[in-house]
């Protein structure tokens, strides 16, 4: 049975990948002069916004974060909805009494903004948020569990990046690969060898119905 689940955020509970390109570019070009390619943008993904803008913008990174979160928060016109199917999937977890936290690379604000967006932040007491300083997954989902006090093999981590497949195992709990957003290279995914993988919300959403119904005798 699951007792916890830990979501990731991009491109796991919606579509919010080109939001996050959008506002770089916007700040990197106004700032720096560079008009910078979605795949070199999502190369600096680890950090998390602070970080990406400290490094790129180091005379004003709080003004070039402020700037950030203010196109971010316009941007989101073009993903104004979470996936179809992943509120009905958070509210049958909910009535299940399963824990539920968000684990995301992402930074306060920006994260934020998603979830008041997508009208799901009340769906998660606990938002671990990323650092400036790079990936900290692994720890940020040990932190998660030791709250809850759930064993590790009764959670699961959810997430559509290699990056959420190798947090998710390094923190002892099952990984589900979400490969449902456009353009996931499922294949690469695959590759990690998660525990789950799943191509629609639907699909991911029958399995944790299945995975929650008592074993029949």
């Amino acid at each position: 049975m699951i007792r916890g689940a830990i979501f990731d955020l991009d491109g796991t509970l919606g579509d919010t990948l080109p939001v996050c390109y959008r506002a770089f570019r916007d700040v990197l070009l106004a700032r720096t002069g560079r008009d910078y390619a979605d795949h070199q943008i999502h190369a600096m993904f680890g950090p998390s916004e602070e970080g990406v803008l400290a490094r790129h913008c180091p005379d004003a990174p709080e003004e070039a974060l402020a700037d950030y979160l203010a196109v971010y928060r316009s941007a989101h016109s073009i993903c104004p909805r979470p996936f179809a199917g992943i509120r009905a999937i958070l509210q049958g977890l909910r009535e299940r009494a399963v824990a539920l936290a968000i684990v995301t690379g992402k930074g306060p604000g920006s994260a934020r903004i998603s979830l008041e967006r997508f009208e799901l932040q009340g769906f998660f007491p606990i938002i671990e948020t990323g650092s400036p300083d790079g990936g900290v997954k692994p720890a940020a989902m040990r932190r998660v569990l030791q709250r809850w006090g759930i064993a590790p093999r009764a959670v699961i981590g959810v997430g559509d990046s290699p990056s959420d497949i190798r947090s998710a195992r390094e923190a002892g709990i099952v990984s589900v690969a979400a490969a449902w957003a456009p353009g996931c290279d499922a294949a690469r995914l695959a590759s990690c060898q998660p525990d789950r993988i799943f191509s629609e919300v639907s699909a991911f959403g029958r399995w944790l119905s299945e995975a929650q119904s008592p074993v029949k005798r």
